[in-house]
């Protein structure tokens, strides 16, 4: 499968600042065997002109207008129109490196079936990087060299969206794009992790993910934090949470309190802990908040953590870990 077809899917709107710089970018990929399938997304700038003018001038590059609304429809279309054995996602204002096809085929082909290629991304803006973005990078960078992505995947999405590779036997088996639930990249690295697919590490960059101030992610409804939280309780309540073992949550931040509110909605039974003083002993949505020394009286807890101070959570990894509990099996970080 060294030399097997790539499908590329790229949903494009509004991109014409960045489309070329995109396109050029997967013309110039020392692995030459690829489809890209482009679907304009109803843009109203140039950018289904531009997409038309490159298919001209190069067959491999197939263009559609979505026959829905948004990403999704596009990302489904982008499928159904593809043909390759191997299936990855592109972002139509983001760049990738010459290497980035050929590094992931040859991973993939070394390893078959059952894993998922993915690379170090590198983020970068006219503007310059917020500290935020910064921070995400280095914390997905650090994951993706060895591989445990997953350990780590109710804390944020763990999985680039526009750098991933797949075998499309493993992309079907993982539901493709039929799930309509935002954030759809989110959405499906959790569909990756239900499949059990395995992380293949990756030390170099294979990515460089663009940011500015109108982009989707920013601007979208869709990326809301409820939006968020509702698809991690979802996935850890369908793929994690034993209902034989106590469940205890810690935080009472806004995240903690909506986890609690959805909770409470599941009529799912939790103790509720913090170590602020000023909260211990208050009373939430009728319950008590608690110390959370008190976690250790409980008989083989699991434990949902909404803390996202840095520093504190590396104390609460201690905490767990001298009591010899498992992030990712007895606490879950969500924040």
């Amino acid at each position: 499968m060294q030399n097997s077809l790539v499908s590329i899917l790229i949903p494009v709107k509004n991109t014409e600042k960045f489309l070329e710089e995109c396109l050029d970018s997967i013309l110039q990929q020392e692995y030459k065997n690829w489809e890209v399938l482009a679907i304009d997304d109803g843009s109203t700038d140039s950018s289904l002109s531009i997409l038309k003018t490159y298919a001209k001038n190069c067959n491999k590059i197939k263009v559609y207008s979505n026959s829905g609304t948004g990403i999704i429809d596009a990302l489904r279309l982008a499928y159904a129109k593809s043909t390759g054995n191997f299936i990855t996602r592109m972002d139509s204002d983001d760049i990738m490196p010459k290497n980035k096809l050929s590094i992931m085929v040859e991973s993939l082909t070394e390893k078959g079936t059952g894993y998922l290629a993915t690379g170090k991304v590198h983020y970068f803006a006219k503007e310059g990087i917020s500290n935020g973005y910064a921070r995400y990078e280095s914390w997905l960078n650090s994951l993706t060299e060895k591989g445990d992505n997953f350990k780590e995947i109710y804390k944020e999405c763990v999985i680039p969206s526009p750098c991933w590779m797949v075998h499309k036997d493993d992309f079907d088996t993982s539901g493709a794009f039929f799930s309509s639930r935002y954030p759809e990249d989110y959405d499906l690295a959790f569909r990756f992790y239900k499949n059990d697919l395995k992380v293949i590490p990756c030390n170099i960059v294979l990515h460089h993910w663009r940011d500015y101030s109108y982009r989707t992610s920013r601007t979208s409804e869709h990326y809301a934090a409820n939006y968020f939280i509702d698809l991690k309780m979802h996935y850890f309540l369908e793929l994690d949470f034993n209902a034989n073992r106590p469940l205890a949550l810690w935080g009472a931040g806004n995240k903690g309190k909506e986890i609690a509110k959805i909770l409470n909605s599941k009529n799912i039974p939790f103790t509720w802990h913090c170590d602020n003083p000023k909260k211990i002993g208050k009373e939430i949505y009728n319950k008590t908040l608690e110390h959370f020394n008190s976690i250790s009286e409980l008989q083989n807890p699991q434990c949902i953590i909404t803390v996202a101070n840095e520093e504190e959570q590396l104390k609460i990894k201690k905490f767990f870990l001298e009591k010899n509990k498992q992030q990712g099996k007895d606490y879950f970080i969500f924040c």
